[in-house]
């Protein structure tokens, strides 16, 4: 594939991440340090600086199978079609196979359900995860089935076009109706499982919050995110002084309510069809966890 530069001066790894749809910035390292990535038909270097019109030409590996056992698992299905599904999964489901979990991750399942009926791109074979979720957060999740769908879907999530928004319960009250946080998150300088609002090597990140319903000593809030930074609601909702119901980690370290993890759903997810530009908007009730939470409230009030 072949690009165009912009920016005069943009590092190569920079434009590429920018500018694929389909690569991240350390993908496009990757990339670049294989050989697999010219600028004006030379090799080319990570770090190099580019001018305005240089021609940046890219190849992509083949995808490579990985050794991922495929697990028969029941999967919720909210939206599907021949380019891609939406699961709904259940809070405490892992994502992508891990330590500890390495057979009964939604990717397993999804290779048991679909086996070669799904996206491989970057040169991995990644089953079809446009984006994810934590695992104690439920809700919408897009899987595409060919790298087509995979790079338009990343594509709208790149330019903030898929619009993905949450229903949680944090602690404490607002005196707002609605806000929005603006603040950059990056690793924790001292816990890399964590990560933090920092200036020092982080990323742009912003929320937008409304006020569903206010409870005594909690409130139950919807968020819109513009940017998806890894554990962006949580870390942001903490900075803010409103850590979410349960999440020990960036909040309260004894679980409330009888939530020992957060109280975090993502209910709506809306993009374009990657193969005719069509609206698509997928909706996921609130779970048991969430609805018992706010039968207890009420109680509360």
């Amino acid at each position: 594939m072949i690009l165009i530069a912009d920016i005069p001066g943009e590092r190569l790894d920079a434009f590429l991440a920018r500018s694929a749809a389909n690569l991240s910035r350390s993908a496009a390292q990757r990339l670049i340090e294989e050989g697999l990535v010219t600028c004006n038909g030379k090799p080319a270097k990570k770090n190099d600086r580019l001018s305005v019109g240089d021609s940046i030409a890219y190849t992509l590996p083949e995808a490579k199978e990985v050794d991922i056992a495929p697990t028969q698992m029941a999967l919720d299905i909210a939206y599907e079609d021949d380019d891609l599904l939406v699961i709904n999964k259940p809070k405490g489901l892992v994502v992508h196979p891990a330590a500890g979990h390495q057979d009964d991750t939604l990717v397993n399942g999804l290779l048991y359900a679909l086996g070669d009926s799904l996206s491989g791109i970057n040169g991995e074979l990644r089953p079809g995860i446009v984006h994810r979720i934590d695992k104690d957060t439920s809700g919408l999740l897009a899987v595409a089935k060919n790298d087509y769908a995979h790079a338009m879907l990343a594509s709208q999530l790149k330019d903030h076009t898929m619009a993905r928004t949450y229903e949680a319960i944090v602690c404490g009250s607002f005196r707002e109706d609605s806000g929005t946080v603006d603040a950059p998150i990056g690793r924790h300088p001292t816990d890399r499982k964590k990560m933090c609002v920092t200036q020092r090597n982080s990323k742009p990140a912003v929320t937008h919050w409304e006020v569903v319903r206010r409870y005594r000593g909690y409130t139950h809030i919807r968020c819109r995110l513009e940017t998806g930074r890894t554990h962006q609601i949580r870390v942001h909702m903490a900075y803010i002084g409103h850590p979410i119901l349960g999440d020990t980690v960036y909040g309260r370290k004894k679980p409330e309510l009888g939530q020992d993890s957060q109280c975090l759903h993502a209910g709506a997810l809306c993009f374009r069809h990657p193969r005719d530009g069509r609206p698509v908007m997928v909706f996921a009730e609130l779970p048991p966890y969430f609805r018992e939470v706010i039968a207890k409230l009420e109680r509360m009030n």
